[in-house]
């Protein structure tokens, strides 16, 4: 083996190859091929989308899980640790596994350069057919069709969402990106769509390839009834299947009702065990809520306009006595949009740049990009911990603080926030 640990192994595939992105299936096809991953025996299920696709992911694993199957899931980017991408009945995969199927990839693959990310998909994939899992879910990383998850056929497609995000790769074209997020549809497989609200390129490209497009509002529906919520769709038979009385979970409901199609589709029924699990699913950085001294914090990786247009409107559907904002985000994104969104329920602003992170944007960008001049309620602060601190300083009990803006956003957040329960913590046995 070339490395005996994980954070080795992950040091030495960031300078493999010589770019961070490189689109095509060539050379990830070709390892996999001489590895048989091509066609693993587990169902295959594929999720696009540009924003939703981890909730959908959670929720299937979830529902796949509690139903006595053996599921392997793969989602990207992580927030604290790298195990988070690939988790067997939702729990993180040991670092010895990750590093075996590093061992297997490196050596099947010769003199082929692979990206950090492929190497992931490719360690996925092996970790799944290895434990002969019944069922593989896999989150796109960027795009659909180019992405190195798509060289395996998925027995079922989701494209939760189309919106702009990654324009430097996908462009600002909704239709090119519709196309792009389709390219996961496979002829004569259901193909879903989280969306009434994508181009129609989407629904184009599902009936040139000859698959089964499956739409919501068309095919199956969802719609909130009081406090709860109700769902009827088809199962692969094309029977009727209704759900009422469902309890809200804290995802996005687009993206459950999704999940829930496909594991219509797989055969499986609702049961009260599975209402139980809807009403407790949440994912870490998506809406994610923590209580310090009576202070609201909400964390969310929202980080292009179409998610944080959902974030503020949560917040409006929810008000607080006062809203204060701890936000750092990547330079490449559309930080004037992302930004004006939140403008109508945000109180209090508090932009940080990432130390680490040659990509990020400065505060002074942020503040630049917020558009509120010198505003008495913009402060600039030179890491997302001393923003956290100093909005948890200016609240009162009844207040929230939101924390957006990227994974590592999050990341950060999430590491200060666990020293600072150790600490107090450590006080309370002092």
């Amino acid at each position: 083996m070339r490395f005996k640990t994980l954070s080795d192994w992950l040091q030495w595939q960031e300078s493999l190859h010589s770019s961070e992105i490189d689109m095509g299936l060539d050379r990830v096809r070709a390892v996999a091929e001489r590895l048989d991953l091509l066609s693993p025996t587990a169902k295959v299920v594929t999720v696009a989308g540009t924003n939703g696709k981890g909730s959908c992911v959670t929720t299937l694993q979830t529902l796949l899980s509690a139903s006595n199957a053996n599921v392997v899931s793969y989602t990207s980017p992580h927030l604290q640790v790298y195990n988070e991408r690939i988790r067997i009945d939702g729990q993180p995969v040991s670092d010895e596994i990750i590093c075996r199927a590093f061992d297997r990839i490196d050596q099947a693959r010769s003199d082929i350069s692979l990206t950090y990310f492929e190497f992931g998909t490719l360690a996925a994939i092996d970790v799944a057919v290895q434990l002969h899992a019944d069922y593989l879910v896999l989150e796109v990383g960027l795009g659909g069709r180019l992405d190195a998850v798509n060289i395996v056929d998925a027995d079922i497609s989701v494209v939760t969402s189309i919106a702009q995000d990654h324009e430097s790769w996908l462009g600002t074209d909704l239709d090119v990106i519709g196309w792009e997020k389709a390219g996961i549809f496979r002829k004569g497989r259901p193909a879903i769509c989280a969306s009434p609200d994508v181009p129609t390129s989407v629904a184009a490209h599902a009936k040139d390839v000859g698959a089964k497009y499956i739409a919501v509002d068309e095919a199956y529906y969802w719609s909130f009834k009081g406090d709860m919520w109700q769902w009827s769709g088809k199962t692969a038979m094309n029977e009727p299947v209704e759900y009422v009385d469902l309890p809200v979970p804290s995802l996005p409901m687009p993206s459950v009702a999704a999940a829930l199609q496909v594991f219509t589709l797989l055969g499986y029924e609702l049961t009260p065990a599975h209402m139980i699990l809807l009403a407790g699913l949440s994912l870490p950085g998506r809406s994610q809520r923590i209580m310090i001294d009576g202070v609201t914090f909400i964390l969310d990786v929202a980080h292009n306009p179409a998610a944080s247009q959902f974030l503020a409107d949560q917040l409006i559907k929810t008000p607080a006595q006062k809203t204060l904002a701890v936000i750092a985000m990547m330079a490449d994104k559309d930080c004037t949009a992302v930004l004006g969104h939140l403008k109508p329920v945000v109180d209090e602003w508090f932009f940080s740049g990432l130390s680490d992170n040659p990509r990020a944007a400065t505060a002074s960008e942020l503040v630049k990009a917020l558009g509120l001049g010198d505003a008495g309620n913009v402060a600039q602060v030179e890491a997302v911990s001393v923003g956290i601190d100093l909005a948890l300083a200016q609240a009162f009990k009844g207040d929230r603080v939101v924390i957006m803006g990227s994974f590592f956003t999050v990341a950060e957040a999430l590491s200060h926030m666990e020293r600072m329960r150790s600490r107090v913590s450590g006080k309370a046995k002092l």
